[in-house]
């Protein structure tokens, strides 16, 4: 049986010493992290309203579940 050896990176040690982002830079971070989401939940509803039947069988999902998902806003989950 081998054991692994834990070790850790050079960069995760330079990461880990550097001091927390300030406040205003951990808000603009997850803000931009939340933008994101809502762009990727839009193209993804766009995308999913514009496929054909034979698509939409093909990953399983009714007409009315498309329907009903691409007509979410995109601040829904």
């Amino acid at each position: 049986m081998t054991q692994f050896k834990q070790t850790t990176s050079p960069d995760m040690i330079y990461l880990s010493s550097r001091p927390a982002l300030p406040v205003l830079a951990e808000v603009a971070v997850a803000f931009a992290v939340l933008v994101t989401k809502w762009s990727v939940r839009r193209r993804t509803r766009q995308t999913l309203a514009s496929l054909t039947p034979d698509q939409l069988k093909d990953i399983g999902v009714s007409r009315q579940e498309a329907h009903y998902q691409a007509t979410l806003p995109f601040w829904r989950p």
